[in-house]
């Protein structure tokens, strides 16, 4: 008996060992609305799956690096998903809360390799730097208004340097017309599919978007999900 009881006290032991921190949070869709009968599933040893019927969730996970997957079905087929990379460095008590999105099939798509990423950040100083030339050629143009003798011509000059901002602004449009297009939300990726221009020039057109209110941008896993503001 004595041996019995030895060998659960080790069972136990081992059991509170290997999960030794609690990963939980609140499921919600897209309207940040209380989401039930969600299927959440993490990569641990072995896999863990559970069904959430009240929109809360919960595992025990020992350290280490997960991918923590959630989906609802509409009968055999995937309406709404989300997908959460969580690292866990010690024990204790984990919140992540997660927001399902409609289900979009080819959303890994949306990662850039390493040396595209690091050209397109190379590629936004260029852009900075034209920017702030159109800064210094617009003042050029102010001080060259006092003398009346060539404030004509330089006018004409600083026009055609400024040709590529105004193509930025069309680009602009092009972009709120494709989000029109796909009912008011769409992905970055989609929009890159309709603008031939590199990732981070649409990153930076999004974000002026974002900054003059008229649309909204959401993190979904490792992508980003642009959203028209009505």
């Amino acid at each position: 008996m004595r041996k019995k009881l030895l060998a659960l006290a080790l069972l136990l032991l081992c059991i509170n060992i290997a999960y030794a921190a609690e990963l939980k949070g609140v499921i919600y869709n897209s309207q940040l609305e209380l989401q039930k009968n969600a299927i959440l599933e993490i990569n641990t040893e072995p896999r863990q799956l559970i069904v959430s019927k009240d929109g809360t969730y919960s595992f025990n996970v020992p350290e280490g690096n997960y991918l923590l997957t959630a989906k609802l079905l509409n009968g055999n087929e995937i309406e709404l998903f989300a997908e959460e990379e969580v690292s866990v460095s010690s024990e204790g008590s984990y919140i992540l809360d997660i927001i399902l999105f409609d289900y979009i099939e080819d959303e890994a798509q949306v990662d850039m390799d390493i040396s595209s990423g690091l050209e397109e950040n190379n590629n936004m100083w260029i852009y900075v730097g034209i920017a702030f030339l159109a800064l210094m050629l617009i003042a050029a143009v102010l001080a060259l208004r006092w003398t009346g003798k060539k404030a004509g011509e330089m006018q004409k000059n600083i026009e055609k340097e400024l040709s590529n901002e105004k193509n930025i602004g069309a680009d602009l449009e092009k972009i709120i017309n494709i989000i029109k297009s796909e009912g008011g939300r769409t992905t970055q990726l989609e929009i890159r599919k309709h603008i031939p221009l590199s990732e981070a020039k649409i990153s930076l057109m999004i974000a002026e978007l974002e900054d003059k209110g008229i649309i909204r941008k959401i993190k979904k896993g490792r992508g980003n999900i642009i959203i028209l503001n009505k």
